[in-house]
């Protein structure tokens, strides 16, 4: 197969300030920074990314696209995800063992259950 994965892009009102937060929320590190598009990934040579570009309408509809991410305590996770400013979301999904939460844009993802060990 010739394709590899690069990045997920993700359209921003402030890209720089969004990048940051998923940075932090992610624990990446910034491989490229510009007005026009703010590039984070897991390690700097390790795909794929997140990149984010600006876009001038806001975030209007549930994204057709989102993030699923696996902690080792989904607990501790979800409440340190809603300190750094992410927010729970209702989008229909009803009770789950996966928490919905949107970042400070407003994109969804979910923090499943931690697997069992």
């Amino acid at each position: 197969m010739t394709l590899v994965w690069e990045q997920v892009v993700v359209d921003a009102a402030e890209p720089v300030a969004l990048g940051r937060w998923w940075a932090e929320a992610l624990g990446w590190v910034v491989v490229g920074e510009a007005p026009d598009e703010f590039e984070i990934r897991p390690e700097p040579e390790r795909l794929p990314g997140l990149l984010f570009v600006p876009v001038p309408e806001r975030k209007t509809i549930k994204n057709r696209l989102h993030l699923d991410f696996r902690p080792d305590d989904q607990e501790a996770e979800v409440i340190r995800l809603l300190a750094l400013g992410a927010r729970t979301v209702d989008i229909g999904q009803g009770e789950q063992s996966w928490v919905v939460l949107a970042d400070p844009e407003g994109n969804e993802f979910c923090v499943l259950r931690s697997r069992s060990r």
